[in-house]
């Protein structure tokens, strides 16, 4: 039995079916991991979530995943560039998003040690916080309540940790490291509009990973929604968005000791912005 994990696919079907061919994936044998977005902007959004829950993967929720439940919900929050409507018009759209909002937002899986998640952590958490943190989250998405934080979700504020956070402003700030964080400053602010690769930060921030002192240098992480860094490899870490949706490639990562990666050239959907 081999666990792969796979990079961000954002609607891209055709490529993750040539990946699953090219690294050999047995259905029933193996364990796919996926680092979220599943879908949007890509041009098979709907092929791909019925896919994914197909194949009974474990797949943590991205930015753009949490983004169809909220245009789900509110029809006005679809932007120009999305490609939902396929999903939302679908005559199982129901379920499949029931299904998708209670995907975890961390998968920590103790046999390997590996850590999935689609963005980032802040340098105060360790592994016991990020779990404590992404169940929270967890719990408000799955149950009669989560109406009312597709509602507040979106947003910047609160930037940085502190334990006293509360109600709906301490789950946004959950939200926003474990699906959107790249960069941050020592202290943990989060710098959530920087999108570059690292060099073309401002000179105060790092990203996430880079600082000396997180209490998740002990981890093993992978983790996709940079598609700028790229394939990036270092001790306890693992990007694997490797820009399929923009003529890079998609990445599947074989989760062991030494961990092996497997690219499939991409055309790219869409030119970047």
């Amino acid at each position: 039995m081999s666990t792969w994990a796979i990079g961000d696919i954002q609607g891209c079907y055709d490529e993750l079916q040539a990946l699953l061919k090219k690294i050999d994936f047995k259905p029933g044998h193996d364990q796919l991991w996926f680092t979220g977005d599943l879908v949007n902007r890509g041009p098979k959004s709907l092929q791909t979530l019925r896919l994914v829950r197909k194949l009974k993967a474990i797949t943590v929720l991205g930015n753009h995943d949490l983004h169809l439940l909220a245009c789900a919900h509110r029809p006005q929050r679809c932007r120009r560039k999305d490609t939902l409507n396929q999903i939302l018009k679908a005559p199982d759209a129901d379920e499949l998003l029931d299904w998708l909002r209670r995907r975890p937002l961390l998968h920590h899986d103790p046999d390997s040690g590996y850590t999935l998640l689609h963005a980032g952590l802040p340098p105060q958490w360790n592994l016991r916080t990020a779990r404590r943190c992404a169940r929270e989250v967890e719990t408000v998405l799955r149950g009669k309540r989560y109406a009312d934080f597709l509602e507040v979700m979106y947003g910047d504020q609160p930037d940085c940790w502190n334990k006293s956070l509360h109600g709906m402003k301490r789950l946004r700030f959950i939200t926003n490291c474990l699906t959107r964080l790249r960069y941050c400053d020592a202290r943990g602010h989060l710098a959530l509009q920087q999108k570059g690769v690292p060099g073309t930060q401002p000179h105060h921030l790092r990203p996430w990973f880079a600082w000396p002192k997180r209490k998740s240098r002990d981890m093993k992480i992978i983790f996709g929604h940079w598609s700028t860094l790229g394939a990036f490899d270092a001790p306890g870490l693992h990007a694997v968005d490797t820009g399929c949706l923009w003529g890079g490639s998609l990445t599947a990562l074989k989760v062991r000791k030494k961990p092996r990666r497997v690219e499939y050239r991409c055309r790219g959907a869409m030119k970047p912005d």
